[in-house]
């Protein structure tokens, strides 16, 4: 008898974005793991269905099918978990709306997925950097993303680059939470629930996706901004986890660790890189105080200035 193939839905959240034609170009070239079937969710966040004249322009220079789903507006909990209503599959890849897809990488995605039996794989996004970004920002590398290993262990994730194990009992009817769908920090959250319950997040380090930092984004406010809202959604998990009493212990311990990353930034004054990382270091620590005493998060989504090219 033969195998049943396996389902795998590729989902893109996109808001106002022209650069999801790339995106989706991109993924007509991608090498597909053998006994594999494909399918392509394209999840839109605009109030209007601004992007389906987009999706439909694409449909015959696609060899995939491809689901439209107009899910408004302006919360990117909504497309994400638009995502996960409309798949059937047996995984659901993400990749973001302005990021383009290596050959190799869903098959990368897959095999660590099938090797490990992990309930997530995440795979490296390799930042584009243009002539208009700062040399220090270039040098430094400050858009990539990696997953962060603690003792060997990847404890949280991110969306722009992961493939989801639908027949996991950790993801059963689990989604994003909307009340973070205009902050951000909602793939945060959720990955951080998926591994608090057990859940495994491997890593395919050979999965790369693309991603080309844009004129608003090649900006140091851009930086600091991204990082403080960070440390808010580290903070509010933290509190979440440890509680009024664990605060006590948990203020204290991010101010020293913000006034060190500031100290050193004095120390390092005149080596952008390093200042640099210091300080936005350091803000991510000041975030974190602000998540634990219960600020508001700052607003990501659903805005021009989040959908500007």
């Amino acid at each position: 008898m033969t195998a049943r193939p396996v389902r795998i839905d590729i989902g893109i959240c996109t808001f106002r974005r022209q650069e999801l034609r790339a995106t989706l170009l991109s993924l007509a070239m991608i090498d597909v793991p053998e006994g594999v079937s494909l399918r392509i969710i394209v999840a839109d966040n605009d109030q209007s269905p601004s992007a389906a004249a987009l999706v439909d322009g694409l449909r015959q220079s696609l060899p995939w099918g491809i689901c439209y789903v107009h899910c408004p507006a302006g919360n990117i909990s909504i497309a994400r978990n638009a995502c996960l209503d409309a798949s059937d599959a047996d995984y659901l890849a993400f990749i973001d709306d302005d990021e383009t897809a290596s050959q190799t990488w869903l098959t990368a995605l897959f095999k660590v997925a099938r090797d490990s039996g992990a309930d997530a794989v995440l795979g490296p996004v390799q930042a584009v950097y243009g002539a208009s970004a700062p040399g220090w920002m270039s040098k430094g590398d400050f858009h990539s993303t990696f997953p962060v290993f603690v003792g060997g262990d990847i404890r949280t994730g991110y969306t722009c680059n992961v493939l989801l194990d639908l027949k996991s009992p950790r993801l059963e009817g689990r989604r994003f939470n909307l009340a973070l769908g205009k902050t951000g920090g909602e793939d945060t959250e959720f990955f951080t629930h998926i591994h608090r319950q057990g859940g495994k997040i491997a890593y395919a380090g050979e999965a790369w996706v693309n991603e080309p930092v844009t004129e608003g984004r090649a900006s140091f406010n851009w930086l600091a901004k991204r990082r403080y809202r960070m440390g808010q959604t580290h903070g509010r998990l933290l509190m979440e986890k440890s509680g009024a009493l664990g605060r006590v212990k948990q203020v204290p311990l991010a101010a020293a660790k913000a006034a060190f990353c500031f100290a050193a930034a004095l120390l390092t004054v005149f080596l952008p890189v390093r200042r640099n990382r210091f300080i936005l270091r350091g803000l991510l620590h000041v975030g974190a105080i602000s998540g634990l005493l219960g600020f508001r998060e700052i607003h990501q989504y659903g805005t021009l200035e989040a959908a500007q090219p």
